[in-house]
Protein backbone atom coordinates (compact mmCIF):
# COMPACT_ATOMS: atom_id res chain seq x y z
CA UNK A 1 0.00 0.00 0.00
CA UNK A 2 2.85 2.35 0.83
CA UNK A 3 4.58 1.68 -2.48
CA UNK A 4 1.37 2.26 -4.42
CA UNK A 5 0.65 5.47 -2.54
CA UNK A 6 4.16 6.64 -3.38
CA UNK A 7 3.63 5.79 -7.03
CA UNK A 8 0.36 7.66 -7.10
CA UNK A 9 1.88 10.74 -5.55
CA UNK A 10 4.83 10.49 -7.92
CA UNK A 11 2.46 10.63 -10.88
CA UNK A 12 0.63 13.71 -9.63
CA UNK A 13 -0.03 16.46 -12.12
CA UNK A 14 1.99 19.67 -11.80
CA UNK A 15 0.45 22.72 -10.21
CA UNK A 16 -2.06 24.74 -12.20
CA UNK A 17 -0.66 27.52 -14.32
CA UNK A 18 -1.42 31.00 -13.07
CA UNK A 19 -3.02 32.22 -16.33
CA UNK A 20 -5.90 30.40 -18.06
CA UNK A 21 -5.33 28.85 -21.48
CA UNK A 22 -7.28 30.28 -24.44
CA UNK A 23 -10.18 28.25 -25.83
CA UNK A 24 -8.94 25.33 -27.86
CA UNK A 25 -10.08 22.34 -29.90
CA UNK A 26 -8.59 19.26 -28.26
CA UNK A 27 -8.26 15.78 -29.70
CA UNK A 28 -8.01 13.10 -27.02
CA UNK A 29 -6.89 9.52 -27.68
CA UNK A 30 -8.68 7.39 -25.10
CA UNK A 31 -8.81 3.68 -24.35
CA UNK A 32 -12.09 2.06 -25.42
CA UNK A 33 -13.13 1.28 -21.84
CA UNK A 34 -13.50 5.04 -21.32
CA UNK A 35 -16.19 5.60 -23.95
CA UNK A 36 -19.10 6.14 -21.59
CA UNK A 37 -17.23 7.94 -18.81
CA UNK A 38 -15.14 10.26 -21.00
CA UNK A 39 -18.06 11.20 -23.22
CA UNK A 40 -19.87 12.47 -20.15
CA UNK A 41 -16.78 14.16 -18.72
CA UNK A 42 -15.94 15.86 -22.03
CA UNK A 43 -19.45 17.32 -22.32
CA UNK A 44 -19.16 18.77 -18.83
CA UNK A 45 -15.66 20.10 -19.51
CA UNK A 46 -16.85 21.80 -22.69
CA UNK A 47 -19.73 23.43 -20.84
CA UNK A 48 -17.42 24.62 -18.07
CA UNK A 49 -14.51 25.90 -20.20
CA UNK A 50 -15.67 26.56 -23.74
CA UNK A 51 -13.00 24.22 -25.08
CA UNK A 52 -14.00 21.67 -27.73
CA UNK A 53 -13.03 18.04 -27.07
CA UNK A 54 -12.98 15.38 -29.78
CA UNK A 55 -12.60 11.88 -28.38
CA UNK A 56 -10.95 9.11 -30.40
CA UNK A 57 -11.47 5.70 -28.80
CA UNK A 58 -9.49 2.56 -29.53
CA UNK A 59 -7.24 -0.07 -28.03
CA UNK A 60 -4.43 1.42 -25.98
CA UNK A 61 -1.72 -0.31 -27.97
CA UNK A 62 -3.04 0.89 -31.30
CA UNK A 63 -3.48 4.46 -30.05
CA UNK A 64 0.09 4.44 -28.70
CA UNK A 65 1.33 3.30 -32.10
CA UNK A 66 -0.60 6.12 -33.76
CA UNK A 67 1.10 8.63 -31.46
CA UNK A 68 4.48 7.17 -32.38
CA UNK A 69 3.53 7.65 -36.02
CA UNK A 70 2.69 11.32 -35.47
CA UNK A 71 -1.08 11.29 -34.98
CA UNK A 72 -2.19 14.82 -33.92
CA UNK A 73 -3.49 14.02 -30.45
CA UNK A 74 -3.30 16.43 -27.52
CA UNK A 75 -3.86 13.99 -24.65
CA UNK A 76 -3.47 10.23 -24.33
CA UNK A 77 -5.53 8.31 -21.76
CA UNK A 78 -4.35 4.71 -21.69
CA UNK A 79 -5.80 1.60 -20.08
CA UNK A 80 -2.33 0.69 -18.80
CA UNK A 81 0.27 3.07 -17.41
CA UNK A 82 3.08 1.17 -19.13
CA UNK A 83 2.09 2.55 -22.54
CA UNK A 84 2.20 6.14 -21.29
CA UNK A 85 5.53 5.59 -19.55
CA UNK A 86 7.00 4.04 -22.71
CA UNK A 87 5.95 7.04 -24.80
CA UNK A 88 7.30 9.43 -22.19
CA UNK A 89 10.70 7.69 -22.35
CA UNK A 90 10.65 8.22 -26.10
CA UNK A 91 9.92 11.94 -25.66
CA UNK A 92 6.40 11.65 -27.07
CA UNK A 93 4.55 12.37 -23.80
CA UNK A 94 5.37 15.26 -21.45
CA UNK A 95 6.82 13.41 -18.42
CA UNK A 96 5.57 15.96 -15.87
CA UNK A 97 1.99 15.49 -17.10
CA UNK A 98 1.81 11.73 -16.51
CA UNK A 99 -0.78 10.79 -13.88
CA UNK A 100 -2.83 7.82 -12.82
CA UNK A 101 -6.54 8.47 -13.12
CA UNK A 102 -8.17 5.08 -12.48
CA UNK A 103 -7.89 1.37 -11.91
CA UNK A 104 -10.17 -0.74 -14.09
CA UNK A 105 -12.02 -4.00 -13.44
CA UNK A 106 -13.07 -6.82 -15.74
CA UNK A 107 -16.35 -8.75 -15.77
CA UNK A 108 -17.76 -11.92 -17.27
CA UNK A 109 -20.57 -10.70 -19.52
CA UNK A 110 -23.40 -12.88 -20.88
CA UNK A 111 -25.98 -11.99 -23.52
CA UNK A 112 -29.40 -12.13 -21.84
CA UNK A 113 -31.03 -13.92 -24.81
CA UNK A 114 -28.28 -16.49 -25.33
CA UNK A 115 -29.53 -19.14 -22.92
CA UNK A 116 -25.99 -19.42 -21.59
CA UNK A 117 -25.35 -19.60 -17.84
CA UNK A 118 -21.88 -18.46 -16.83
CA UNK A 119 -20.99 -16.76 -13.56
CA UNK A 120 -17.38 -17.91 -13.17
CA UNK A 121 -14.50 -18.36 -15.57
CA UNK A 122 -14.49 -22.14 -15.15
CA UNK A 123 -18.00 -22.19 -16.71
CA UNK A 124 -16.44 -21.18 -20.03
CA UNK A 125 -15.12 -24.71 -20.57
CA UNK A 126 -18.69 -25.98 -21.01
CA UNK A 127 -19.50 -27.59 -24.36
CA UNK A 128 -22.63 -25.40 -24.39
CA UNK A 129 -20.41 -22.34 -24.93
CA UNK A 130 -18.88 -22.39 -28.39
CA UNK A 131 -17.60 -18.80 -28.65
CA UNK A 132 -16.06 -16.41 -26.11
CA UNK A 133 -15.16 -12.79 -26.82
CA UNK A 134 -12.16 -10.97 -25.38
CA UNK A 135 -10.21 -7.96 -26.61
CA UNK A 136 -7.01 -8.81 -28.45
CA UNK A 137 -4.43 -9.32 -25.67
CA UNK A 138 -1.59 -8.34 -28.02
CA UNK A 139 -2.54 -4.66 -27.87
CA UNK A 140 -5.57 -4.25 -25.56
CA UNK A 141 -4.85 -4.15 -21.80
CA UNK A 142 -8.32 -5.44 -20.95
CA UNK A 143 -7.77 -8.37 -23.28
CA UNK A 144 -4.46 -9.09 -21.60
CA UNK A 145 -6.17 -8.98 -18.20
CA UNK A 146 -8.78 -11.43 -19.49
CA UNK A 147 -6.04 -13.78 -20.68
CA UNK A 148 -4.24 -13.54 -17.32
CA UNK A 149 -7.45 -14.32 -15.43
CA UNK A 150 -8.18 -17.34 -17.62
CA UNK A 151 -4.63 -18.55 -17.08
CA UNK A 152 -4.91 -18.04 -13.33
CA UNK A 153 -7.89 -20.37 -13.05
CA UNK A 154 -6.29 -22.89 -15.39
CA UNK A 155 -8.72 -22.74 -18.33
CA UNK A 156 -6.79 -20.70 -20.92
CA UNK A 157 -5.73 -23.70 -23.02
CA UNK A 158 -9.23 -25.17 -22.92
CA UNK A 159 -11.02 -21.99 -24.03
CA UNK A 160 -8.42 -20.62 -26.45
CA UNK A 161 -9.95 -22.38 -29.52
CA UNK A 162 -13.28 -20.69 -28.70
CA UNK A 163 -11.94 -17.14 -28.56
CA UNK A 164 -13.24 -14.33 -30.76
CA UNK A 165 -10.91 -11.34 -30.52
CA UNK A 166 -12.19 -7.77 -30.58
CA UNK A 167 -9.97 -4.91 -31.66
CA UNK A 168 -10.75 -3.24 -28.33
CA UNK A 169 -12.92 -3.86 -25.29
CA UNK A 170 -15.84 -1.82 -26.64
CA UNK A 171 -16.01 -3.92 -29.82
CA UNK A 172 -15.77 -7.01 -27.63
CA UNK A 173 -18.84 -5.87 -25.72
CA UNK A 174 -20.68 -5.29 -29.00
CA UNK A 175 -20.10 -8.92 -29.96
CA UNK A 176 -21.92 -9.95 -26.78
CA UNK A 177 -24.60 -7.24 -27.04
CA UNK A 178 -25.63 -8.34 -30.52
CA UNK A 179 -25.59 -12.02 -29.59
CA UNK A 180 -22.95 -12.83 -32.20
CA UNK A 181 -20.97 -14.21 -29.26
CA UNK A 182 -22.93 -15.38 -26.19
CA UNK A 183 -20.33 -14.54 -23.54
CA UNK A 184 -17.23 -12.40 -23.16
CA UNK A 185 -14.83 -10.73 -20.77
CA UNK A 186 -15.10 -6.94 -20.89
CA UNK A 187 -14.51 -3.81 -18.83
CA UNK A 188 -16.89 -3.11 -15.98
CA UNK A 189 -17.04 0.51 -17.18
CA UNK A 190 -18.94 -0.44 -20.36
CA UNK A 191 -20.85 -3.52 -19.19
CA UNK A 192 -23.99 -1.85 -17.83
CA UNK A 193 -26.10 -2.24 -20.97
CA UNK A 194 -29.60 -3.78 -21.31
CA UNK A 195 -28.52 -6.74 -23.44
CA UNK A 196 -25.98 -8.06 -20.94
CA UNK A 197 -25.75 -9.45 -17.43
CA UNK A 198 -22.34 -9.59 -15.82
CA UNK A 199 -20.32 -10.93 -12.91
CA UNK A 200 -17.29 -9.12 -11.48
CA UNK A 201 -14.04 -11.08 -11.86
CA UNK A 202 -11.68 -11.28 -8.89
CA UNK A 203 -8.98 -8.67 -9.49
CA UNK A 204 -6.38 -10.92 -7.87
CA UNK A 205 -6.55 -13.11 -10.99
CA UNK A 206 -4.79 -10.54 -13.16
CA UNK A 207 -2.28 -7.73 -12.93
CA UNK A 208 -3.80 -4.37 -11.90
CA UNK A 209 -5.32 -2.32 -14.70
CA UNK A 210 -3.75 0.95 -13.53
CA UNK A 211 -4.73 3.55 -16.11
CA UNK A 212 -2.70 6.68 -16.78
CA UNK A 213 -2.82 9.75 -18.98
CA UNK A 214 -0.34 12.26 -20.32
CA UNK A 215 -0.11 15.29 -22.59
CA UNK A 216 1.29 14.48 -26.02
CA UNK A 217 4.55 16.36 -26.57
CA UNK A 218 3.54 17.48 -30.06
CA UNK A 219 0.23 18.96 -28.86
CA UNK A 220 -0.57 22.45 -30.14
CA UNK A 221 -2.65 23.06 -27.01
CA UNK A 222 -0.62 21.60 -24.11
CA UNK A 223 -2.04 23.93 -21.45
CA UNK A 224 -5.64 23.13 -22.39
CA UNK A 225 -4.84 19.42 -22.64
CA UNK A 226 -3.41 19.61 -19.13
CA UNK A 227 -6.57 21.37 -17.97
CA UNK A 228 -8.65 18.48 -19.29
CA UNK A 229 -6.35 15.99 -17.57
CA UNK A 230 -6.82 17.85 -14.28
CA UNK A 231 -10.57 17.95 -14.87
CA UNK A 232 -10.70 14.15 -15.19
CA UNK A 233 -8.85 13.81 -11.90
CA UNK A 234 -10.71 16.70 -10.28
CA UNK A 235 -13.83 17.19 -8.22
CA UNK A 236 -16.15 17.09 -11.23
CA UNK A 237 -14.49 14.28 -13.17
CA UNK A 238 -13.90 11.82 -10.35
CA UNK A 239 -17.58 11.21 -9.48
CA UNK A 240 -18.27 10.36 -13.13
CA UNK A 241 -15.36 7.92 -13.25
CA UNK A 242 -16.55 6.32 -10.03
CA UNK A 243 -20.09 5.99 -11.44
CA UNK A 244 -18.75 3.78 -14.22
CA UNK A 245 -17.02 1.42 -11.84
CA UNK A 246 -13.47 2.75 -11.80
CA UNK A 247 -11.41 2.74 -8.63
CA UNK A 248 -9.72 6.14 -8.31
CA UNK A 249 -6.32 7.38 -7.14
CA UNK A 250 -6.48 7.74 -3.39
CA UNK A 251 -9.07 4.96 -3.16
CA UNK A 252 -6.88 2.08 -4.34
CA UNK A 253 -6.09 -0.40 -1.57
Amino acid sequence: MLLLATALSGCALPARASSPAPRAALTVAAAADLQFAFTEIAELFEAQTGHKVTLVFGSTGQLAQQIENGAPYDLFAAANIQFVDDLARKGLIVPESVALYARGRIVLAVNTQSGVRATKLEDLTSDAIARIAIANPDHAPYGLAAKQALESVGVWDAVRPKLVLGENVRQTLQFVQTGDVPVGIVALSVADVPEVTYTLIDDELHKPLDQALGVVSASKHPASALDFARFINGELGRPIMRKYGFVLPGEIE
